[in-house]
């Protein structure tokens, strides 16, 4: 029976500050964490301080939960940046710079939450993926590496931390409306042998906002991912998302790259 005390990263808007919300109302004492803690205004969220990028702010943190709670149950891996544009237009340093939030923050947070749960003998982890991290699409290459990592190393970690009653689950949402908002990075070195491409990805996702899904709709499944009774490793959230899985799964591998190349407009 879990306590009910989780870590959100990435709290302070879009589907961290969703995913805090809905843990919070369904009785969890949540702690939930930003670079700027101060910019939350909800009183049941306990927000503070970390840099998952920097090993001390993110062993402050789990340090100051142990000491307030005693007990950590679940993590929730939100905290991320996306990057859309040609993959020869970023620099090795700057996709570095999305792994180390991506992917290495990630880490950094399980490493410092994971001996806490084995020796409480459970746990719940959830990483936050996307839908690029089963079908990387044109313009995505870095973000979608980033997520692909995510899934391979979560996958392993469920199958290694299982023994100790912890487990890990991933939620991989489709077009979130504000998700990126104000965490995308640029592409540091533009070209414009893509200029065409990068503009017409860039339309089709402000397109796709208009009917995208809502971060309390990723939020949702966060929450059944960390109360639910039978562990799932993949919860994937909402109807574009699910088809495309689906279709995947089922068609042949030249007719899905023939389809998603129509989809975004590039010569079959």
């Amino acid at each position: 029976m879990f306590q009910e005390k989780p870590i959100v990263t990435g709290a302070s808007s879009g589907i961290g500050q969703a995913s805090a919300e809905a843990l919070a109302k369904a009785g969890f004492t949540v702690f939930g964490t930003s670079r700027k803690p101060s910019c939350n205004t909800q009183s049941h969220i306990s927000m503070l301080a970390c840099d998952v990028t920097d090993e001390a702010s993110v062993a402050s943190l789990v340090s100051t939960v142990l000491k307030t709670t005693g007990r950590i149950d679940v993590l929730v891996n939100n905290a991320g940046l996306g990057m859309f544009g040609g993959a020869e237009e970023s620099s090795v340093a700057q996709v570095q710079s999305l792994f180390d939030v991506n992917l290495f923050g990630v880490l950094r947070m399980i490493n410092a939450v994971l001996p806490s749960m084995r020796r409480q003998g459970e746990g719940r982890i959830v990483n936050i993926s996307s839908a690029l991290g089963f079908v990387p699409a044109p313009y995505s290459a870095h973000y979608a590496a980033s997520k692909y990592a995510l899934e391979g190393y979560s996958e392993s970690l469920d199958h290694e931390i299982r023994t100790f009653n912890v487990r890990v689950s991933l939620i991989e949402p489709g077009t979130v409306k504000g998700s990126f908002d104000h965490s995308s990075l640029t592409p540091d070195s533009t070209m414009p042998e893509y200029d065409a491409g990068r503009a017409w990805v860039h339309a089709f996702y402000e397109k796709a906002k208009l009917t995208a899904d809502t971060p309390e709709d990723v939020a949702a499944a966060v929450l059944r991912a960390a109360t639910g009774r039978q562990h799932r490793q993949r919860y994937t959230v909402g109807k574009v998302a699910g088809q495309v899985s689906l279709l995947r799964r089922i068609m042949p591998a030249s007719l899905f790259d023939k389809v998603l190349r129509q989809q975004f407009q590039i010569p079959v």
